[in-house]
């Protein structure tokens, strides 16, 4: 195999990959030894079929998918490695000779990191944090907390209100007909939760279990289905049941129940504690992210569009596997919300582009103060991680990819840039920050 590299404009390249006659042959062999049993050729039994008999019938390009698709697979991870580059895209591939007989040659475009030109980065001003907790935010934290102990009871001497769980069966219909993925048994639905098409919960409310229900809703006009944007539809509901939240009353009890203190006034300073704690990690978090914010503005960097491409898409993966969790596929989300994959990344766009110069910035920082990050400390992070999944260290590392420990490597540099960056800041109250900003 044999790499070309060349450089594009705006941070991208083109490896053109050559693959060896003999490789592609070894490639077409393999793609006949897989596909033999499903071609039929009269004269011959099932899989007996010789590849040169096909070939003569059908042509050798009835391998050609089957065999391109397995050297590139192949081959391109050592052609990333070899070209020397960053790469930070997916590859967008053509092959641009496939004969038998012939080499094998594809070519892959793909997205460079980037070079970032630093702006100054010490000294930058942030604004000076007020931290206080009042009485009315201990007393939301602990009605929150009371809310997250509530039982959940059958409920079946009242109608539907808000903040119940309807659990459900429903079919949709436009016309008279029941459309795609729009039927749902044994569902439940929180009342209030607007999860569901806009209109459909309220029509809920006020219902009693056993009813059956018409419920009559319009779909937003960019509907993800276009056969249903802005149409009117028509639900036939079940009601199997209804479930109400019983929240505990607050006294030493409940108080024993959900700390280690006895009596509420102890409860209540921990809470403010906690949440005084809270407040600084945020308030810390936000003075970060000010801080990195303004370095961005003062430095120079060209994101090639691939790489915000891919952490959109990176994104919206973190996304359905937060609400996997919660039993919802992306399609199901993508239903109920009237969006659709490209919205999505849309809107998550400004968002990527963030997270992207923010890891740039971040990571030239590091370069530039020659910050090192010892085995010791990699060690550590491991065993942290280990003791948060019941493992331990040497388990941990054991089922950790090469790539698993060197991100650990370098968010841990990217930690120490971030804490050079505001050691060497500096607090101004909010009425000079306006001064600052006017005299700028």
């Amino acid at each position: 195999m044999s790499v070309q590299v060349e450089n594009l404009e705006k941070n991208m390249a083109k490896l053109t990959v050559t693959v060896s006659a003999d490789q592609f042959e070894k490639a077409m062999q393999a793609a006949y030894m897989k596909q033999r049993k499903r071609i039929n050729i009269a004269g011959f039994r099932r899989g007996k079929v010789p590849r040169a008999m096909i070939e003569k019938v059908y042509g050798p390009e009835v391998f050609y998918e089957d065999a391109a698709n397995s050297l590139i697979n192949e081959s391109y991870p050592a052609a990333m490695d070899e070209s020397g580059l960053e790469i930070v895209s997916r590859p967008d591939i053509e092959v641009t000779q496939i004969e038998k007989g012939k080499e094998f040659i594809y070519v892959a475009e793909v997205a460079v990191k980037p070079e970032v030109k630093l702006g100054e980065y010490k000294g930058v001003t942030v604004k000076k944090a007020e931290i206080s907790v009042t009485d009315e935010e201990v007393d939301a934290e602990i009605e929150n907390t009371r809310n997250r102990q509530a039982r959940t009871i059958d409920v079946t001497d009242r109608a539907i209100k808000e903040g119940d769980t309807a659990v459900i069966d429903y079919e949709g219909f436009q016309d008279g007909v029941p459309f795609e993925g729009g039927k749902g048994e044994n569902h439940s639905l929180e009342i209030g939760s607007h999860t569901f098409i806009s209109g459909f919960e309220e029509q809920l409310i006020g219902k009693n279990v056993g009813e059956d229900v018409e419920v009559n809703v319009t779909f937003p006009e960019q509907y993800h289905a276009a056969e249903l944007a802005g149409k009117t539809a028509l639900f036939k509901v079940k009601i199997h049941a209804v479930k109400a939240k019983e929240i505990p009353e607050l006294n030493d009890e409940f108080v024993s129940m959900v700390s280690e203190f006895e009596t509420l006034d102890e409860y209540k300073e921990d809470v403010k504690k906690q949440l005084l704690k809270r407040k600084e990690d945020a308030a810390k978090g936000a003075k970060e992210d000010e801080a990195i914010q303004k370095i961005i503005d003062a430095s120079e960097m060209d994101i090639p569009e691939p790489m915000i491409d891919m952490q959109c898409e990176n994104m919206i993966q973190e996304f359905e596997a937060r609400i996997s969790q919660q039993g919802l596929t992306l399609q199901q989300y993508m239903q109920f919300s009237g969006t659709t994959i490209d919205k999505m990344k849309e809107n998550l766009r400004p968002e990527a582009i963030q997270r992207i110069q923010s890891s740039l910035v971040l990571e030239q920082i590091s370069k530039e103060e020659n910050i090192e990050v010892t085995q010791e400390e990699v060690d550590e992070q491991i065993q942290k991680m280990a003791s948060a999944y019941g493992l331990s260290g040497d388990k941990m590392k054991e089922i950790m990819s090469d790539e698993d420990k060197e991100n650990i490597e370098r968010n841990l540099s990217i930690e120490k840039a971030v804490d050079i960056i505001i050691s060497n800041s500096v607090e101004v109250e909010e009425e000079n920050k306006e001064n600052e900003a006017e005299n700028s």
